[in-house]
Order: structure tokens, then sequence, then C-alpha cells
């Protein structure tokens, strides 16, 4: 299984490298966009085929991660003429994106997922669960090739990656602060993000949606005392096999 970051800017686009949440997971044949924050969809055509896309998850409706299904939409229907392509999200969602085009014309297949829903996509097993975030928010948990990936999405303390199995070969966990200062309580810092993977007994941990005017070395060290072993962090076009 190889995981691809699209992007990883946590709420708004950074200065550098500054496309928001989104991620390419490839398994046996199967290819999945994870998130589709703004700047994600130009990113993922340097890594894969449109064609080739077997499915998408969109974890919640904020516009960072959730955005470029509308370019992604274009490409489909006027320049692919594709339909059915198979999106995840929470309850209630594809009413709220529908607001911006006049209609999908089924070019997507739209499947609503909730807390502890599973489901198959080709090669991989999916696997749902609701975080601790305002708007209907879903983890997931992605099975292939014998490896499984968490991504948190976002998420506060009131939800944690226990919520699956323990094991996990890769925590992919939103840390936007860091502990020393947490503005708002709908998001992780980085510290809790590396308790919260240590906790669940992952194996790795990759750290993501930073809040871009903090030291991103600063979240790594605190990230990493927490885990209690290195951890990674994200970066745009960043390809780690799991």
């Amino acid at each position: 299984m190889d995981l691809t970051v699209l992007g990883c800017s946590g709420s708004y686009g950074a200065p550098a490298g500054g496309a928001c949440s989104g991620y390419l997971i490839r398994s046996g044949g199967t290819a999945l966009w994870v998130d589709c924050g703004n700047g994600t969809f130009a990113n993922l055509q340097r890594h894969v085929a449109v064609e080739d896309l077997d499915g998408v998850v969109i974890t919640h409706g904020h516009p960072d991660h959730s955005v470029d299904i509308y370019g992604l939409h274009v490409l489909l229907r006027y320049g692919l003429e594709r339909k059915g392509l198979p999106v995840f999200t929470p309850e209630g969602l594809e009413p709220e994106l529908r607001h911006l085009v006049r209609d999908w014309d089924d070019t997507f297949d739209w499947i609503e997922v909730g807390d502890g829903d599973r489901t198959t996509l080709a090669d991989v097993e999916l696997a749902f669960s609701r975080t601790d975030h305002p708007p209907p928010t879903v983890a997931v948990e992605i099975t292939g090739d014998d490896k499984r990936l968490v991504y948190t999405a976002d998420t506060n303390t009131g939800w944690t990656v226990g919520a699956f199995a323990p094991g996990a070969d890769l925590v992919l966990s939103e840390a936007t602060y860091q502990h020393a200062t947490k503005p708002a309580p709908i998001h992780l810092s980085a510290r809790e993000a590396g308790e919260g993977a240590r906790e669940a007994g992952a194996r790795k941990l990759m750290l993501t949606h930073l809040w871009p005017r903090l030291d991103p070395v600063l979240s790594v060290a605190e990230g990493s005392e927490a885990f209690g072993a290195a951890v990674m962090l994200a970066a745009p076009h960043m390809t780690v096999t799991i």
C-alpha cells in the first residue's frame, strides 16, 4: 500500500506547497482519493491518471477537505464522459455540495457512510468512524495488501484512533495545533496526535493538517515525544510505502 500526500495544509493554503488536505492511496490495483481539499486535484493528476481512479472519500464538508470535487466533476462529465464514480461521504453532504452545480448528471455514485460502516472498494476494505468535529466527519481505515492505514480526518480528543482495531501500520493524523496554544477545541495538537497513536499501538505516525503559521519543526518534536518515536511530517508529493 502506497500513500501519496496531495496536500496537507491545515484549514487554508500555506504559502509554500499550499494545497489543503488530500491523499492518494494505492493498493493492489486500486486508486483511492481521500479528501479533496483546495489545490489537491491538480496534484492528484501528477500521480495518477484520473481515468484510473476507483473512488473518492470526502471525510466532511469543510472546504479544505471537499472543494476540489468540483474540478473532478468537470473533467469526468465534460472531458472523460464518465459516470458512476463512487464517492463516500457523511450523511447529508451531497445536497450541500450540490448548491454550486446545477446537477451532477450521474457523474458520481454518492454513498453515505457513518459510524461503524464498512464496505469494499475493488482491492481495499474501508471502515468509518464518526469523529469529534462539528460537521458530520468520518475517520477512515483503509485495509489492503495486508496493511492498514488509519486517517483521523479532523477531530478533537473526544474521538481517538482507538475507535479502530489497535496496531495500525500507519496513522495519518491531523495535528493542527501545538499543545501550548490550542485556540479552538475542534482539532488536535501534535502532542494529542502522538498520544492517540501511541495508545492505539500504531507502528508509525505521520502528522498532517498543520496550521501554516506554526513552526513544523516544533510540531514534529512535540508529536515525536508523545508518540515515543520519530514521526513523519506530511509534505506535498511525498510518497511512502506502508
